[in-house]
């Protein structure tokens, strides 16, 4: 399904609209007010730095305070209702920030850029935890992208706006209108929200937002996964916030000075991110695919780096209008460079939030987002901290700023994807299964999405576990020969996934009892098992026999068993096809493999030879 289909659905365009609209409109109207500040000639520099400082801080305040406190409201209360809320105050608060506006007093428009704050951090944990509920397992990266491309587009456009509403001749009364408007709209689009019920109407706010605080991002640590993606996604923050506010001064600094380049590269960088965000939904292949983070990651290192030598070759002429700039070729490696980064970024953060979505516990989903929302919040500040310290102190430039950046995503990936081995392990899968195969899947629906099962299948190469661990939405235990399981750098790969190494009985009488007892183990914790009933790589491509190891496991732990064929795998660089197994190099690139499931078979009726038939069936289907 194309992502752009959700736009076409009332569970989705309402949502999207509500949240579009209050993105450009806090962006309006902050950058409004900080124009104002910049250029009205009311304060001098000095006093115009720290309002602006003052500013920010103000906005990015709530999300420390109240996060914590809309986390816990989005899980108590049914969410299309608390949006409805949510967005009424935003109207009561842009109506104050109009009348703050029409009498130019910036106390009272400082005051009410923090309720906008206040009321932006509100929302965010209820926006999110309500895309899993109306949004179906293959259709969350989708919404995810299309939220993300709609919030930065949004973002550009308030940006954008507000420099061409501040420079009219009736500013005052244009900027008025349109926050006003922008809140009814929103408030209006809030409306047509299907209803999301309550996650926990039982749950007893806590409304400190310095304990809750502690008890939200404590309650996130809890799952190491979904922490660690909270810390990833704090670092796109991160990267992304240093970008957005060092592009005025690397314009000034280094491109001529042209204010009108500064819009040159806030939007590169927004459509950049947008384009990347949108890109997910096809690399994903519709699922929440953790293999394109590591991506992600690389994308923005290596043009990071190629954005430090490309800068340095641009075509710089005082006050060189747009137009002008993007003429010469240099100039296109630097601009190109940059919106490779901020696309890398989309593909880095899309499937980060919908895997917290996804794996987060129903009862406190919202709760978790809030923990989120807090942390990015946190590493937005330390990036404006560290590039003070890094530009001011050690008296970095710009440019250097940029080039540390890309040297510290570099350091951050290598620690979160050692720490969270199903990264790396879906980005093995990931490549094989986009570079050597195109991969076809049918009837997947037949593996259960929740509890123990066992899957049997064909054993065709020595890839088979990787095509059935990128096909399968669950992590999946294989049983595997110990010879395999113990071949030198391999053996970290598959300690990574959990196989489980087996031998013949009279090989090694012990390694088979732990094999079984581990089986035996991992099924009752509700694991996905997969097993190759052959005992053995096939050498003609004709099926072996089946062994009796599968009747075996389900005597011990009664659970379903999926037969799995695989189809078009024999005859590749990694089968035994003419026993050329890895002795040549691959003859051919992405051919076509397809990978068969069944309907699962109840435990009482398993015996190894009506599954090897079954398999048979799939294959010659």
């Amino acid at each position: 399904m194309n992502q752009f289909t959700l736009l076409g659905k009332k569970r989705f365009l309402p949502f999207f609209g509500t949240q579009a609209l209050g993105a450009f409109n806090d962006n309006l109207f902050k950058n409004v007010l900080l124009l104002f500040i910049a250029f009205s000639g009311i304060y001098n520099q000095a006093e115009s730095t720290s309002l602006i400082n003052l500013a920010a801080g103000l906005f990015i305040l709530p999300f420390f305070l109240l996060s914590p406190i809309g986390g816990q409201l989005a899980d108590k209360y049914e969410k299309s209702a608390l949006i409805r809320k949510i967005k009424l105050a935003e109207i009561a608060i842009m109506s104050g920030g109009a009348i703050a506006l029409w009498f130019n007093y910036v106390p009272a428009l400082l005051v009410i850029l923090f309720l906008m704050g206040a009321q932006s951090a509100l929302f965010g944990p209820v926006k999110f935890a309500l895309m899993p509920q109306h949004l179906t397992d293959r259709e969350l990266v989708g919404g995810n992208a299309v939220v993300e491309m709609g919030t930065f587009v949004a973002i550009l456009g308030g940006t954008v706006a507000a420099g061409l509403l501040f420079t009219t001749e009736d500013s005052t009364l244009l900027v008025t209108g349109s926050v006003l408007s922008l809140a009814v709209l929103g408030y209006l689009s809030s409306r047509f929200i299907p209803y999301a019920k309550a996650n926990d109407p039982s749950l007893e706010v806590n409304w400190n937002p310095f304990t809750q605080l502690v008890r939200t991002v404590n309650h996130a640590r809890k799952d190491r996964t979904i922490f660690l993606s909270i810390l990833a996604i704090s670092w796109f923050w991160f990267i992304g916030a240093t970008y957005l506010t060092q592009l005025p001064n690397f314009a000034r600094d280094y491109l001529g000075g042209n204010p009108q380049l500064v819009t040159v590269l806030l939007t590169v960088f927004s459509v950049g991110i947008a384009v990347g965000s949108l890109l997910c939904e096809k690399l994903s292949g519709g699922q929440v695919e953790l293999g394109i983070i590591p991506i992600g990651a690389i994308g923005i290192s290596v043009f990071g780096f190629d954005l430090y030598f490309a800068s340095q070759q641009v075509v710089v002429e005082s006050g060189i209008t747009a137009s002008a700039f993007v003429t010469h070729g240099e100039n296109l490696r630097m601009l190109f460079d940059l919106a490779m980064v901020s696309a890398f970024g989309g593909i880095f953060v899309v499937p980060l939030n919908a895997l917290i979505q996804q794996r987060s516990e129903e009862k406190s989903r919202a709760q978790t987002i809030a923990a989120n929302n807090v942390m990015n919040a946190l590493f937005m500040v330390l990036s404006a901290a560290v590039a003070v310290l890094l530009l001011n102190v050690f008296e970095l430039t710009i440019l250097e700023l940029f080039l540390v950046l890309s040297i510290g995503n570099v350091l951050v990936a290598i620690y979160v994807f050692s720490q969270v081995h199903e990264f790396m392990l879906r980005f093995m899968v990931w490549l094989l299964t986009h570079t050597a195969y195109r991969i076809n899947h049918k009837g997947l629906d037949n593996i259960p999405e929740e509890g123990a099962a066992v899957l049997v299948c064909n054993h065709v190469s020595y890839v088979d576990a990787l095509l059935i661990a990128g096909a399968s939405r669950r992590p999946v235990r294989f049983v595997m020969d110990k010879d395999i399981a113990n071949m030198p750098v391999v053996k970290y790969f598959f300690k990574w996934i959990k196989a489980i190494p087996i031998c013949a009985q009279g090989k090694s009488p012990k390694i088979y009892q732990q094999a079984f007892d581990r089986i035996s183990e991992e099924l009752a914790a509700g694991e996905i098992v997969c097993i190759f009933p052959e005992g053995k790589l096939t050498r003609t491509g004709e099926m072996n026999e089946f062994k009796k190891g599968i009747e075996k496991i389900i005597s011990r732990n009664p659970v379903p068993v999926v037969p799995l064929g695989l189809i078009g795998v024999w005859g590749s660089f990694f089968s035994h096809e003419k026993g050329r197994a890895f002795t040549t190099l691959p003859s051919r690139f992405w051919s076509k493999v397809e990978i068969v499931a069944g309907k699962a078979v109840a435990p009482e009726l398993v015996s190894a030879k009506d599954l090897q038939e079954k398999v048979q069936q799939l294959i010659a289907s």
